[in-house]
């Protein structure tokens, strides 16, 4: 399904972890919302503790910057937002990052670090699924928290966000 852009002009955007598992790249991650005003949503089974002393060192003391938001699952989230566009991040999609056009409010979704974004997912996501070209087949995949920033800020970008 093809996303509908009503309602979507003035939303921030909003970054999805499903089931992350490395303290560091959430906390990253919520340091990257923090400084951009995107939305951080973590959605099921955490692989620690939103207390851990890895993911606060990570976030340094943006935590209380953050919009944070737990999710039981992705179709919560989503029945939550019936008019959002999720953008799913895999390295199995086909078409780049660099290749849709992106509008505040876009969700990017991200799997967890060892598995990635379900199959039956991108399967029946197909149109929505985007890539990061990696140009060595000795890397499997880019960090998590390396690859929201990449897609975050390509979609600050695309909204003339950077020239603010």
């Amino acid at each position: 399904m093809l996303c509908s852009r009503a309602m979507q002009n003035r939303n921030p955007f909003h970054i999805v972890l499903i089931e992350p598992e490395i303290p560091p790249n959430t906390g990253n991650i919520g340091r990257l919302c923090a400084g951009t005003g995107a939305h951080l949503h973590l959605v099921g089974r955490l692989g620690f503790s939103l207390d851990d002393k890895h993911l606060k060192r990570a976030g340094l003391d943006y935590w209380p910057e953050v919009k944070l938001h737990r999710w039981e699952s992705l179709q919560q989230l989503q029945q939550e937002y019936p008019q959002g566009c999720f953008w799913y991040t895999s390295k199995k999609a086909t078409q780049s990052y660099t290749a849709v056009s992106y509008k505040p409010g876009d969700f990017f979704v991200f799997g967890k670090e060892t598995l990635g974004l379900p199959e039956d997912l991108l399967a029946a996501e197909e149109k929505q699924a985007i890539l990061i070209p990696i140009f060595s087949a000795a890397v499997r995949s880019l960090n998590l928290a390396n690859s929201a920033a990449i897609i975050l800020y390509e979609a600050i970008r695309q909204t003339g966000q950077l020239d603010k």
